[in-house]
């Protein structure tokens, strides 16, 4: 089970810190990721870490404004959101996988998260 929480309302310019905490089995040889749906769009990629915590993957629209980090102790994904833009205003998810693969796909996520709302006002 996956708990997303951190979401918020902020403005345009803002931080925020969203974390993912997993529960009932541990996750470290998973890959964490983020996903967003925006009101009216398709849920999308946001952000993504290997297992290790190695290796870290985004989206081009969060590029330099987000990072993305793991405590596989704490089985938990955390999402800095910095130089927030009212575009990034959508329902923040949390999923893992456990593909070997620089590409992160929806359908093939095997736990998600509730989702967590972020609202960017300008």
């Amino acid at each position: 089970q996956l708990q997303a929480c951190g979401g918020g309302l902020v403005q345009a310019g803002g931080s925020l810190r969203l974390s993912c905490a997993a529960s009932g089995r541990t996750f470290s040889n998973y890959r964490m990721g983020w996903f967003r749906q925006a009101p009216g769009k398709e849920r999308g990629f946001v952000a993504g870490i290997a297992s290790t915590g190695g290796t870290t993957y985004f989206a081009d629209s969060v590029k330099g404004r987000f990072t993305i980090s793991r405590d596989n102790v704490k089985n938990t994904v955390y999402l800095q959101m910095n130089s927030l833009k009212p575009e990034d205003t959508a329902v923040y998810y949390c999923a893992f996988d456990r593909l070997i693969s620089s590409t992160w796909y929806e359908y093939a996520m095997d736990y998600w998260g509730k989702g967590t709302l972020v609202t960017v006002s300008s």
